[in-house]
């Protein structure tokens, strides 16, 4: 029997916080660019408490990963929570814009779904890397054992060095996956609390898109 543990459940580095700041920041551009019609009455509040949500979350720690820290989990929680409820609204919005004929131009139709589709794609990879195993810090520490998302890395050694372990950008690339398929492509999820976040974001994701495209076409015609 081989008792050797995979490379995956060991302890490593850790991620930087960087690059995941510097999405984070992009999407709250996005969210603050959108039209007033498609954003709350107070948008512009919202945008600021997310940005010094950032500013404190990046203060508290501004580099590598390393270790479960439950109050800078608890910040990128609020973080993304108000994120969530923000691009939720406008997406109502849009939906309610779309049955109404209340948009635009096809070109605004088209910018500003494709703009709450791509922060959509964000917060949800943001949900999936802060929840996997028990999220990146714990992750670091191989504190759980079992995964909620099965990589293809992570089932089979000869795809991956010795030292692979999931990152933010993997699990972005899963999101847009999902986004864009509806339905999960080379990761699996394993728990049913995946199971049900990707759902959910299929199901927007489908629903936007869906109501985007033919409005835009019917503007088009």
């Amino acid at each position: 029997m081989n008792l050797q543990q995979p490379h995956w459940r060991k302890p490593h580095e850790g991620e930087h916080r960087f690059p995941v700041s510097v999405v984070v920041a992009v999407v709250i551009a996005l969210q603050f660019s959108l039209p007033r019609s498609l954003s709350l009455s107070f948008q512009g509040w919202i945008c600021a408490l997310e940005v010094l949500i950032l500013i404190a979350l990046y203060a508290v720690s501004p580099n590598r990963i390393k270790k479960h820290h439950p109050p800078t989990r608890f910040i990128g929680f609020a973080l993304t929570t108000v994120m969530t409820i923000s691009n939720t609204a406008s997406a109502v919005k849009l939906v309610s814009e779309l049955i109404s004929g209340g948009i635009g131009t096809a070109t605004q139709l088209l910018a500003s779904g494709g703009s709450i589709w791509l922060t959509n794609i964000v917060i949800f990879s943001l949900w999936f890397w802060d929840l996997d195993r028990g999220g990146p810090g714990a992750r670091a520490e191989a504190k759980k054992e079992w995964p909620d998302f099965m990589f293809q890395q992570m089932s089979d050694s000869e795809y991956a060095p010795s030292d692979w372990h999931p990152k933010f950008f993997d699990y972005l690339y899963m999101s847009f996956t999902n986004a864009s398929a509806f339905s999960p492509t080379d990761v699996l999820p394993l728990t049913r609390w995946a199971k049900l976040l990707m759902l959910l974001q299929s199901t927007t994701s489908l629903v936007v898109v869906g109501l985007v495209v033919a409005r835009a076409v019917n503007i088009l015609h």
